[in-house]
This record gives C-alpha cells, sequence and structure tokens, in this order.
C-alpha cells in the first residue's frame, strides 16, 4: 500500500484533504498529518511516505526547505505536491528546482485536480528503481539496515571499531560468538511471471524465510536482487552447527515450496568468530553456490576439499585508498585509471565470474557509501536498469561484468565531474549544520568526517578553504553562541552550561568563551544584567 503524509497548518485544509478522495481506492493509506514543515520531517523519517501533500507556507518550516531537506536526505522518495495560492505563486519555480512532482492552486483545488495529482504521482512511483531496491519496505531504518550489511559482507568497514558502532546506532545485535554467512537464490515456479508478481514472491518469500529462521536461531535475511539473498546466522557455537542448521534449511525450504511452489538453493560460507570476518564466510558460500543443482539444493564450504574453488584473485584492498581518495576529491582522471585498471585485471581471469562480481560490488558499494548521496546518485546511473545498480549479480560471464563496470565507470565519472564545482561548498555548509544541529554534543573532526564518509584531512582542508575559520574554530564558535543562549535563559549555571555544552570542565569553557566573547561568562552575565 502507497503510503501519504498531509501537511498543512490550517485544520479544514488537512480534513478536506483526507475528505476529498475514497483513499482505499488508490491503493493509498494516509499514514500522518503534520501542522510544520518541522514536525513533518520528523514523520516522515518515521513513516517513510511514498507522498507527501505540503503546503508551500507553514511555520518553523516552510513546505520548500521540507522538500529540499528530503532530497538531501533521501533522493527521490518521497514524492512531493504542493499547494499553494495564487499569491505565492512565484515560489513555484523554486519548488520544481527540488523535484518537486505538481503544484496544486488551494482556490482551485477539487477531486479532478486532487486525482490527476495522485496519479501522476503513482505512475511515478511505479517507474521508480528506488522503490522496488528497498525489498523489506521504505523505513530509512531499513535502507541504512541494508547498507550497513551490504558493507559488511563486502568488507567495507575502515575498522571493526566502525563496524560495531554502527551497528549499536542502527540496534544490530552482533554479541555472537559464531557467524555463518549463506548466499541463497529463489526459483520461481514459472519463468514467464512478471515483475509484480516476481517482486510479491520475493518479498513473501523472504518474510517467510525470516520467521521460520528467526524460530530456530538468531539471523538477518539480505535482500540482493529479486533473485538472491543472504543468510547471516548466529549459532551458539560451531559444536554440532551442522545438523542445527541442515533441520532449519531444509524446513524452511519445504515450506517455501508448499505454500510459494518455488525452490530455494543455498550455499554456507566456514562458521567465523568475529563480525570483521563475516566477509570471508560469505566469500566462501558465494563461490561454491555455482555447484548446486536440482539434486543438490544445500551446499557447506566446508564440504568441498580437493575441488574447492580458488580464493578470490581480484584483491579490491589493493584499490580501496585510491577509490576513497579520489572520491573524497572528485578527482575523475584518477578514477577512470582506477576502473581501467580493474577492468584489466578481470580480463586476465576470465573464468573467475563470481570473484569478479563481488569485486565490482565492492566499488559499487564504496560509491554508495562514500558519496555524498551515493544511493541516490547510482540509483541514476542505473535508472533505466531492470534491477537498477543490483543488475550486477545478474552479469552472468566476467566479459558482461566488464562491459558493467565501465558503463558504471564512465558515467559515474561524467556525473562527477558535473558536481565537482559545487560539491566541496556544498559539503562544508551541510557539514556547518550538522555542527549546529549536534552543538550540544561532543563534536570531533574524525567523528564528523565519519557522517559525511570523508577523511578527516580532507574535511580540515575544506573547511579552511570554503570558510573563514577552521573547523575547530567554528565548533566553538557554535557552542559559546549557544551558551550565550542558555546564559539568557537563566535556568542552568555556568558549570552546568559547561558540561551541557561538551566542554571538559568549566575552566575550559571560561577560557574558550574569553577568547572568542573578550570577557569571562560571569562578567558576560553582570553585563546583560
Amino acid at each position: 500500500m502507497i503510503k501519504l503524509l498531509i501537511a498543512d497548518d490550517e485544520p479544514l485544509v488537512q480534513i478536506g484533504l483526507k475528505s476529498m478522495l475514497n483513499w482505499q481506492d488508490y491503493d493509498i493509506e494516509i499514514c500522518a498529518t503534520a501542522v510544520n514543515g518541522a514536525q513533518a520531517l520528523e514523520l516522515i523519517e518515521h513513516y517513510s511516505p511514498d507522498i507527501v501533500i505540503t503546503d508551500i507556507r507553514m511555520p518553523v518550516m516552510d513546505g520548500l526547505e521540507l522538500a529540499k531537506i528530503c532530497r538531501e536526505r533521501f533522493g527521490k522518495l518521497p514524492l512531493f505536491l504542493i499547494l499553494t495560492s495564487y499569491e505565492e505563486f512565484h515560489l513555484v519555480k523554486e519548488a520544481l528546482s527540488y523535484q518537486v512532482l505538481d503544484y496544486l492552486v488551494k482556490l482551485e483545488l477539487n477531486r479532478e485536480t486532487l486525482e490527476a495529482a495522485i496519479k501522476k504521482a503513482i505512475k511515478t512511483l511505479g517507474e521508480l528503481p528506488e522503490r522496488r531496491q528497498n525489498f523489506s519496505g521504505n523505513s530509512i531504518q531499513q535502507i541504512l539496515q541494508d547498507k550497513f550489511f551490504i558493507r559488511l559482507l563486502h568488507n567495507l568497514f575502515d575498522n571493526e571499531m566502525q563496524l560495531n558502532r554502527q551497528a549499536k546506532d542502527l540496534g544490530l545485535n552482533f554479541s555472537a560468538s559464531c557467524y555463518i554467512a549463506c548466499h541463497a537464490a529463489l526459483l520461481p515456479p514459472s519463468t514467464a511471471m512478471d515483475p509484480d508478481h516476481l517482486f510479491s514472491l520475493y518479498t513473501s518469500t523472504l518474510q517467510m524465510i525470516r520467521e521460520i529462521l528467526s524460530k530456530t536461531l538468531p539471523c538477518y535475511v539480505v535482500s540482493l536482487d529479486l533473485r538472491h539473498f543472504c543468510i547471516l546466522l548466529m549459532p551458539e557455537s560451531t559444536q554440532n552447527y551442522r545438523e542445527q542448521l541442515e533441520g532449519a534449511f531444509l524446513h524452511t525450504f519445504s515450506m517455501v515450496h508448499n505454500y510459494f511452489s518455488a525452490e530455494v538453493y543455498l550455499s554456507a560460507g566456514n562458521p567465523c568468530p568475529s563480525p570483521a570476518l563475516i566477509s570471508e564466510s560469505y566469500q566462501e558460500a558465494r563461490q561454491i553456490f555455482s555447484m548446486l543443482n536440482n539434486n543438490q539444493k544445500l551446499l557447506f564450504y566446508e564440504d568441498i576439499t580437493k575441488d574447492a574453488p580458488s580464493k578470490n584473485a581480484f584483491n579490491m584492498s589493493l584499490f580501496k585508498e585510491d577509490i576513497r581518495e579520489a572520491f573524497d576529491e572528485f578527482d575523475t582522471e584518477t578514477l577512470s585509471r582506477i576502473f581501467c585498471e580493474i577492468t584489466e585485471l578481470f580480463t586476465s581471469y576470465p573464468t573467475h565470474h563470481l570473484q569478479a562480481i563481488d569485486a565490482a560490488s565492492n566499488i559499487l558499494y564504496l560509491a554508495i557509501s562514500l558519496l555524498p548521496e551515493g544511493e541516490e546518485t547510482v540509483s541514476q546511473i542505473f535508472s533505466e536498469f531492470p534491477d537498477g545498480y543490483r543488475s550486477i549479480y545478474r552479469q552472468t560471464s566476467v566479459e558482461q561484468v566488464i562491459d558493467w563496470l565501465t558503463f558504471f565507470g564512465t558515467h559515474l565519472c561524467e556525473v562527477l565531474e558535473e558536481r565537482k564545482k559545487t560539491y566541496k561548498n556544498h559539503i562544508v555548509t551541510s557539514v556547518k549544520k550538522y555542527i549546529c544541529e549536534h552543538v550540544e554534543e561532543k563534536l570531533t573532526l574524525n567523528e564528523t568526517a565519519s557522517v559525511f564518509h570523508i577523511s578527516p584531512n580532507y574535511l580540515s582542508l575544506l573547511f579552511k578553504k570554503y570558510n573563514d575559520i577552521g573547523f575547530s574554530e567554528y565548533i566553538s564558535q557554535m557552542k559559546i553562541t549557544r551558551a550565550k543562549e542558555l546564559m539568557a535563559e537563566g535556568n542552568l549555571r555556568i558549570y552546568e552550561i559547561a558540561d551541557k555544552l561538551g566542554f571538559e570542565s568549566a575552566f575550559y569553557f571560561s577560557k574558550v568563551f574569553k577568547k572568542i566573547t573578550g570577557c569571562a561568562p560571569r562578567d558576560y552575565l553582570q553585563l546583560k544584567l
């Protein structure tokens, strides 16, 4: 069902929109209503609606600012329909620059005009690959979790500390003593199944698999494309895990076949003791997957001895830092050279098909993770592909992987070249906004750079180049500005303000305060009395 959010500070307008159409006829659910843009933004983050109808003028945050922020944070979804008056018509042009789908003049709003706009939105939703790529739903939390697992499976974290911190932030539990990664595929009952039915089959099947397996042992199920998925299992120990897993898998396969007439093929890597090693277990599962057939739909890597596939010939860690630096600086010349070197490496190993897919996936998800608006950028590049960027998993030979990677590299360099001029200043603006929003927290260069997926050194250089003062000085200024506001409220003592703003001590707070304002906090208070 499509989710719709309404944002308008006039209750009568909200009531009118709710009653003007029978929303169930359009398979639409009104998930929430808001009276200003700030409240709407919170609700969008919580409910992840597909469509937002918002007034162009609202208190606290207007509809234009709401649309702009959502485009920057979430990409193409949600779609925006703007309510405006003739007096505000000059703002429509600005609204269209934020990719607002349509505008509705309030005085002319009736059932017919609203229905036309909604049908346009529904048609646009059906054409967006983004809506299909999140197979488990559209929630922002789920999208972030999916991206986390992709990075985990392809060893894209800088270190185990970063991995554990992100897992904690996303509410994911990695406290087990043992982890096993599995690669699986769903074979539908008919190869002629249309995309909508295939999508429904896939999502329903994954939900069933998740529910059945979780009754036996903790697990995560991660979508890859409309056929492939990964299962990450966490048995209590490596003792007797085979019997436990085989029984759970065979029961699950049987249930999927009975309910959906579909078949599941699954290969499992070796157990590993740490989340940081899950990528190795997943690589093992991927390497033996091609050995599965109608007679053997379940295979464990430990059962393969002399016939085991060779380890991955493509060590992407050799390119990782160069790619990261090229992304940081939008260095398209270096990036183009790296893509050429990698495709030449693939050409040297024409039989290593699965390893080539894994290596290409590493580059793909580095782009998604490290580039600003990476998910949206990559989705746009592959917007004409049926499965979007996940089409990498459909390539059936090294030659096809090379063609796919060449297409990706060429178009990625074109996009980065276009954005190069405005990006650097844009990211400094975004960092300044982030600092203001988190001014009462303890902010460091390393942690802030991690939020924006750039290196600390590069953030420091950008800040000095596109700002009057450096990163640390700017944080100090914003904290002292906030301290003045807290002093004016009169509810906190100076040492409480120092603690609230993350200073090491009241003494250090007073030192910074005097450096910026020219007087000590107590003197400042006396001047204001």
